[in-house]
């Protein structure tokens, strides 16, 4: 759950939407710039970043990841609309802090995990974690 922080981060963005521009009109920001902007809030990462080291790191061989190059196998599962899902492996609720947890030492959560250590960085993790939490 995001924190009251990233939640007022998210409502400012929000208010933010909508921004004056010259000669009386206003300049929408699309969802996934606010998707992204949430995203980089709650994790302190970079979701283009992110998305590339998805690609670099194979989590496609195991993943179905939309906006992913080749990413669309089912040993795992989709992390399409991950942002969203209330756990994450079945067993940590869905925070940005428990994302980036498992994303850098999977058998540290749950030794019994099929999911292998990528060797994705503490840095690696946060950016790969703000790229799913714009998978709405």
């Amino acid at each position: 759950m995001p924190s009251k922080r990233a939640k007022g981060i998210a409502s400012a963005v929000a208010v933010l939407a909508l921004l004056a521009v010259g000669g009386g009109g206003y300049l929408l920001i699309s969802l996934q710039q606010e998707a992204e902007a949430m995203a980089v809030a709650l994790t302190g990462g970079d979701p283009s970043r992110g998305k590339d080291l998805a690609l670099q790191f194979g989590c496609g061989s195991c993943h179905a990841i939309p906006g992913v190059r080749g990413a669309d196998r089912r040993v795992g599962p989709s992390l399409d609309g991950i942002a969203g899902q209330v756990y994450l492996a079945g067993v940590l609720t869905n925070s940005a802090e428990n994302m980036i947890r498992w994303i850098e030492d999977p058998q540290g959560v749950d030794p019994l995990t099929a999911m292998p250590r990528t060797g994705a960085t503490g840095q690696d993790a946060r950016d790969i974690a703000a790229f799913l939490y714009t998978l709405r």
